[in-house]
């Protein structure tokens, strides 16, 4: 005689059932939520570093466009006639009231003239308007220091599309560029800067 297999009939879902079933679904869902809290706490923690290496790079990149433009500056411009005797880089401005704050990256001074330089790795349109702000700020920083020296402006970038430096000339800025292991001043013969 064959054996009788005898199958238990199932019991329903019962109350006990449905509420291990939903405790066992909370527990997965509070592992998920932790490990996608802690998958995504480390996107923004090496977000952050790659932030800080980009800044760092483009940091040094400036600072390397600066120190291609700084040596034959003085050289430049005294052949223009503007006989600058001192150069300095990086030179931070403001009054005791915190109204005028500007920094400069190359200045130029003799005793009747200051040329203030700005320095970038790629030059803007913005960035010749903020240089244009800029300006004002040193010229009332001036004002308000007596200081009735000329101020005249120059901008500086390793990569500047033409329309950039049109822009800049029609600002009243010169516009310096690398060439070779030296810098030139391109602007048309009949340019006149701009004087604050």
């Amino acid at each position: 005689m064959p054996e009788e297999t005898i199958h238990e009939p199932e019991m329903g879902l019962t109350f006990e059932k449905v509420w291990a079933m939903f405790q066992e679904t909370d527990r997965k869902m509070q592992e998920m939520a932790l490990q996608t809290d802690r998958q995504m706490r480390e996107t923004d923690r090496k977000m952050q570093e790659t932030d800080r290496k980009i800044s760092k790079l483009g940091s040094k990149l400036g600072d390397l466009v600066e120190e291609l433009i700084f040596p034959n500056i003085l050289e430049k411009f005294n052949k223009l006639g503007y006989g600058f005797g001192r150069v300095a880089t990086n030179v931070r401005y403001q009054d005791p009231r915190g109204e005028y704050s500007a920094e400069v990256d190359i200045l130029l001074e003799n005793g009747d003239v200051v040329l203030a330089v700005e320095v970038k790795t790629t030059l803007t349109n913005n960035d010749v308007r903020d240089h244009l702000q800029r300006m004002e700020k040193l010229r009332g920083y001036a004002d308000e220091h007596r200081d009735t020296r000329k101020l005249l402006g120059a901008v500086a970038g390793a990569i500047a599309s033409q329309e950039v430096k049109d822009f800049a000339v029609k600002s009243g800025f010169f516009v310096l560029e690398q060439s070779g292991d030296t810098i030139r001043i391109s602007v048309p013969e009949d340019f006149k800067p701009r004087k604050w």
